[in-house]
């Protein structure tokens, strides 16, 4: 089976790498040297501080990557749309894309371009941290658990490899619980992390940090009920603190973006919830002001006074 992964940044490598080792497998990437630096060495993964390496296929066309059966999408929420263009080039005529990213709106772009029996939603608690040209750190372990529509046969055949590579996987039926849970998770940690600059444990361990997240994910929590969404946990600020410490070393996307002065995509999370609160009705003022506050970090980023 030919495996596409669509963005082979810090999850896409590690994913990349991992799925590798079980199944054929290729990375589709316009950052150019991050492609020719796999292409030369091989795609080299950190964990617990012990790189491996290993050899992947990468290409910058996604014209030469087809056709693959699947394509993971791993993107940031600004380049879903070219992401989706990507899948309608490498894609086998009956193949399906899975959307694997932050926020929300992925999975409609990939529906809208590809038809709704083409695109599959899914989420990941994986941690991953890019770390240069051809080099990611797998910072956290977590579940994949990948929606049963469009096509429940080719989301356990992903499931199984993924188990093979030694990734915890599973399949559900209930795709905006996925959603959802993951959101919230997103929405508690990765505005904090960046405006902070810590890794994901250090919000679980200060108080006024654990604060500000408690309130970010009751707001969120309380838009999904009034959605009529069921989070796929019972306690979710409970649950975003364990998340938190069970990727304690890394850092979140937001906060590798704000450190490298790239786009955010806070306005597909803590931007999210505001929106969603706002449609229905719900106060979300704890979420619209970090969504504010990343966007004030983004825009102010050449002005920034330097640390030290």
């Amino acid at each position: 089976m030919r495996i596409a992964i669509i963005g082979a940044g810090a999850l896409g490598g590690v994913f990349g790498f991992y799925l590798a080792g079980v199944a054929e497998v290729v990375l589709v990437d316009p950052w150019a040297a991050h492609v020719a630096a796999i292409a030369a060495h091989g795609l080299s993964c950190e964990r617990d501080g012990v790189a491996s390496l290993r050899p992947v296929r990468a290409v910058t066309d996604p014209a030469e990557a087809g056709p693959a059966e699947l394509a993971l999408v791993l993107v940031k929420a600004r380049q879903t749309p070219w992401a989706a263009t990507a899948a309608q080039q490498l894609l086998a005529p009956d193949g399906v894309a899975y959307t694997l990213q932050n926020g929300l709106g992925n999975h409609e772009i990939l529906a809208a371009a590809l038809g709704a029996h083409r695109a599959g939603q899914g989420v990941t608690a994986l941690g991953a941290t890019l770390l240069g040209p051809g080099h990611v750190r797998h910072a956290g372990m977590g579940a994949t658990v990948l929606a049963a529509a469009p096509d429940r046969q080719r989301a356990e055949a992903l499931v199984t490899l993924l188990a093979r590579a030694g990734l915890p996987a599973s399949v559900s039926d209930d795709v905006e619980a996925l959603v959802w849970g993951k959101l919230v998770v997103n929405a508690g940690i990765n505005a904090l992390s960046a405006l902070l600059r810590v890794p994901n444990g250090a919000l679980a361990e200060t108080p006024a940090a654990c604060e500000l997240l408690a309130a970010a994910v009751r707001e969120a929590a309380a838009v999904a009920v009034a959605r009529g969404v069921t989070l796929p946990y019972p306690d979710p600020v409970a649950h975003v603190l364990a998340v938190a410490r069970a990727t304690a070393a890394n850092r979140s996307s937001t906060l590798q973006d704000v450190l490298r002065g790239a786009p955010t995509e806070i306005a597909a999370i803590n931007g999210a919830v505001a929106r969603e609160g706002t449609r229905l009705a719900v106060p979300t003022p704890v979420n619209a002001l970090l969504a504010t506050l990343i966007a004030a970090l983004e825009e102010s980023a050449e002005q920034r006074v330097g640390e030290g």
